[in-house]
């Protein structure tokens, strides 16, 4: 009994300094993701700021009919999960192939260099952003309309009312900011990859090309199949600043800008309807919960070494 106490006791002291590290991490998942699930309940209240969270009155699911009964909910909806799709299946090809580009460069001083400069739009804020593509789109002083188009002899767009164009720029800007950080993964998996396998397969004749596609993709499976699932776990979510600042809020593009984020943020700004932001997180926590154990289903049904669980 003593000996197990005393084991205990020793594995707790030298587990001691890990907690310690982790601690302020711990304490900041706890803050900003634990405690405010308390306030789940407000999907389900009528909000009054004179009564107060507790005592405020239930409306039952008259929240959820609010954000969903309206002619826009099928709109916002469509954009949210189809412009996820576009990123999740674009942007790990061109993260993919950006990491297997940047690990066949080797050890070199430029590899960090390029590094370094594709991490840099990740950096920046989507305010900054905005006002990036806003000096390319204007349409009185964008460099597109005044350099590109004036230099073919082609006539001004006015970019901010011409939906058509919207989808390609947003998949563009995201992809802009996000492909560097996002191949930051795959950069790290394919160094993990055994160098004898390449150099038998070098051996054997195979071009480069038969080796990405014989040996690194293949071996890549596990990390786009986790990246992945996580990824389908926020399909319902979007990122609320490529969708608000980039278009600079332009009704014009709300059919094709418009997601859940956006919509709730409007309807805050000019409703003030805490109930019905509360009830559109519930809805995309939960409908995200389910999209990850149905993904994961699938894939353990497939290749079930490759499932989270």
């Amino acid at each position: 009994m003593k000996t197990a106490k005393r084991k205990k006791k020793n594995d707790f002291q030298k587990s001691l300094p890990l907690l310690l590290i982790a601690l302020p991490g711990i304490v900041y998942l706890i803050i900003n993701n634990y405690v405010p699930m308390m306030g789940l309940f407000l999907a389900f209240k009528d909000y009054n700021f004179m009564k107060g969270i507790f005592k405020s009155d239930w409306c039952g699911l008259q929240n959820f009919r609010f954000l969903f009964a309206t002619k826009d909910a099928w709109t916002m909806t469509r954009n949210t999960v189809l412009y996820n799709v576009a990123f999740i299946v674009i942007g790990t090809v061109i993260a993919i192939f950006i990491a297997i580009l940047m690990c066949e460069l080797g050890e070199r001083v430029r590899v960090k260099f390029y590094q370094a400069s594709m991490l840099l739009p990740n950096m920046l804020s989507w305010v900054v952003i905005g006002f990036v593509a806003y000096a390319f789109l204007n349409a009185d002083t964008g460099f597109i309309n005044n350099t590109i188009l004036a230099g073919m002899g082609k006539e001004s767009v006015s970019w901010y009312t011409y939906q058509a164009a919207w989808p390609f720029i947003l998949i563009l800007v995201f992809i802009w900011k996000n492909a560097g950080y996002q191949s930051i993964v795959y950069m790290s998996s394919v160094s993990g990859i055994d160098k004898s396998l390449y150099e038998a397969a070098a051996l054997d004749g195979a071009t480069k090309m038969q080796q990405i596609f014989q040996i690194t993709l293949p071996m890549l499976k596990p990390t786009v199949i986790t990246l992945t699932l996580m990824s389908i776990g926020r399909m319902f979510y979007s990122d609320f600043g490529l969708f608000y600042q980039v278009p600079q809020n332009s009704g014009a593009l709300y059919d094709v800008t418009q997601t859940i984020d956006t919509y709730v943020y409007r309807g805050l700004m000019e409703l003030n309807d805490v109930g019905m932001s509360a009830a559109a997180g519930f809805y995309q926590s939960v409908v995200g919960f389910i999209l990850v154990l149905a993904a994961n289903a699938l894939v353990r049904k497939l290749d079930s070494d490759n499932a989270l669980f």
